[in-house]
């Protein structure tokens, strides 16, 4: 395994025992720094292994951050919609 995947999976188990703890503020300082992490080793694993593992590391990370990308749809379908 490459360590640009290695990172992909670490940054899933840190986001996964994040999710764990409780949180008044719904998890979202939490997720915009998943994010920001996310990003770049996103763009590592691209470097390293190819597009499709990307999309699959991608898919990954959109289904543990999922309430982020639902806003992120329904903001863009709400300034296309216009």
């Amino acid at each position: 395994m490459t360590l640009s995947l290695t990172f992909a999976c670490a940054w899933a188990v840190l986001a996964n025992v994040i999710a764990m703890f409780p949180s008044r503020r719904q998890h979202w300082p939490a997720a915009w720094a998943l994010i920001a992490v996310g990003i770049p080793i996103l763009g590592f694993v691209t470097y390293e292994n190819g597009p499709l593992v990307a999309i699959v590391v991608a898919a990954a990370g959109m289904s543990i951050l999922r309430w982020p990308v639902i806003y992120l749809t329904r903001w863009v379908r709400a300034r296309v919609s216009r």
